[in-house]
């Protein structure tokens, strides 16, 4: 998310989609082989929520 500049709101998604991409196989050159499940944490930037999310194919 470095590249990113850690858009407010764009972290989340962009790590939703990472880990979709993933389990759906089509994540290119950064693709774990076999992927079968996704853990997604992303906190707020006061640190006053958390969001976790378990995707699995």
């Amino acid at each position: 998310m470095i590249g990113s500049g850690h858009p407010l709101g764009a972290t989340g998604i962009a790590q939703t989609i990472e880990i979709t991409q993933q389990l759906q196989s089509c994540a290119n050159k950064r693709q774990v082989e076999n992927a079968k499940i996704g853990l997604i944490h992303n906190m707020s930037a006061a640190a006053t929520s958390s969001t976790v999310l378990v995707l699995e194919r």
